[in-house]
């Protein structure tokens, strides 16, 4: 029996960066994992979701090229050379990912693993029946798609988000149960494949964990694209014909609505994968494991990260829960800081945000300040055509503190780390409306933003000032 000083179960972000963080502390580190490495974000993910969605934005943009004054012809694409170059993609990264396992000495286990609460782990993978101990082990065994109790689901085929990227054709029509961050983001690929996709919501609103006023402008965009959004429409069954996959939903007026579509994808969210792990018994917080502001279980051998607690199940806390773990498994003592986390939805326009929402900081007793800035008012959006969208910034009335930032538009992604290191360091508007930007930019629309909250807006105002 192999033995290790720290065993980390699924080689997902958390686990494979927990991993690697051990081993640089010096320990002696396993990593197994029952798939492919990368986990379902590499492999089924967010990495091909992206891939899909850059082959998408190029697209919108060659569509608007003619606007513009520039002639580029009939457009086609090929959905094969799409799917052999996300492949590559995923393939290349899996490999990055090994080199590094290599690299750190960390010995990698391919197999499902149970686990034994004394830090017994059994193997069973392609090279037979393994078996190592650790003193010390990190469960990172990720989630699984939840497929709804929905008459007649069992007898029709229908994707999930994972299996959605094995598919080898573009269908004419497509039904996304779930308006969430999943299923939004397929709307916008399928869309500008040319697919007629109809996006099926039970909340009221697109995006219901997000901010308001972000649902209402993406529903906007999404609309222009030319996808059908249903919200507050509950799918009551599905069925197959001889053509169509039929899905049988009722509306808010408790009307039934039949649609018949080519293909249907579930995204209305995922659960814990506890697969491998009964024997332990740890404590679970709900149907997710939980655990403590250091990772630990409720046996404190044993840590827990990613998607596996439960919270926000974003790749990048996976990987900052993954680092904190392996620090305290090797003897440190750390905690998350879950106060400034991104969350990034790849529409177009893109969505991000970072911190309290407007209802959230009122529940937390702040006297909430806040102002938006549209896109349309800014230099650089206009002259790119991408002028939907608003940078929205919500503030502690009393002290000026930085609670909450949402954006929306084109890099949104990429501009919330601004904000989330503005809350990281407890930063208050009047510091950001100090802070030189430059122009023309899209990000200096938060200076507008923090400037408008102080009285000093230039070209943004606060009513009455």
């Amino acid at each position: 029996m192999d033995r290790f000083d720290i065993a980390v179960v699924g080689g997902g972000p958390g686990g494979y960066v927990a991993a690697l963080q051990a081993a640089k502390s010096g320990r002696r580190v396993a990593l197994i994992e029952a798939d492919e490495l990368g986990g379902t974000c590499l492999n089924r993910g967010c990495v091909p979701s992206k891939t899909w969605l850059s082959h998408a934005e190029m697209l919108e943009q060659i569509g608007r090229a003619k606007e513009w004054g520039i002639e580029v012809g009939e457009v086609s694409f090929s959905f094969e050379q799409m799917v052999k170059r996300k492949d590559q993609i995923v393939k290349g990264l899996r490999n990055g990912i090994a080199s590094l396992l290599k690299a750190d000495q960390v010995s990698f286990y391919q197999g499902y693993a149970t686990v034994d609460p004394d830090g017994a782990i059994i193997v069973n993978g392609p090279s037979g029946v393994q078996q190592l101990k650790a003193e010390r082990v990190i469960l990172a065994t990720g989630s699984k798609p939840i497929i709804p109790p929905i008459p007649g689901l069992d007898q029709v085929f229908v994707h999930s988000s994972d299996s959605i990227f094995q598919i080898e054709d573009v269908p004419k029509s497509l039904a996304i149960i779930g308006g969430g961050v999943i299923g939004v983001e397929f709307a916008c690929i399928f869309a500008l494949l040319n697919v007629e996709v109809t996006v099926i919501e039970l909340a009221e609103r697109i995006i219901p964990t997000e901010d308001s006023d972000a649902s209402v402008a993406l529903l906007q965009a999404l609309k222009k694209k030319g996808i059908r959004v249903l919200t507050d429409h509950q799918v009551m069954s599905l069925a197959q014909n001889h053509e169509h996959k039929i899905v049988v939903v009722k509306t808010p007026k408790g009307e039934m609505e039949e649609l018949a579509v080519d293909q249907v994808v579930v995204s209305v969210g995922r659960k814990a994968n506890l697969g491998g792990l009964e024997r332990l018994g740890v404590e679970m917080d709900g149907a997710f494991i939980r655990v403590n502001e250091r990772m630990e279980t409720s046996l404190p051998h044993i840590y827990a990260v990613g998607d596996v607690i439960g919270g926000r199940m974003l790749a990048h806390v996976a990987i900052a829960e993954g680092i904190v773990a392996a620090k305290n498994a090797s003897g440190a003592e750390e905690i998350v800081n879950y106060r400034a986390v991104p969350r990034c939805i790849y529409t177009f326009p893109q969505v991000a945000s970072v911190g309290y929402s407007e209802k959230e900081a009122e529940q937390l007793g702040y006297r909430v300040k806040k102002m938006s800035f549209p896109l349309r008012n800014n230099a650089i959006a206009i002259a790119a055509g991408q002028t939907e969208g608003f940078i929205k910034v919500m503030a502690d009335e009393r002290y000026g503190e930085i609670l909450g930032v949402v954006m929306v538009g084109p890099h949104a992604t990429e501009m919330i780390s601004e904000a989330s290191a503005f809350i990281s360091l407890e930063g208050t508007v009047e510091e950001l409306a100090k802070m030189m930007h430059p122009h023309p930019t899209l990000s200096e629309g938060l200076f507008e933003v923090a400037a408008a909250l102080t009285g000093e807006g230039i070209h943004l105002r606060v009513p009455g000032r």
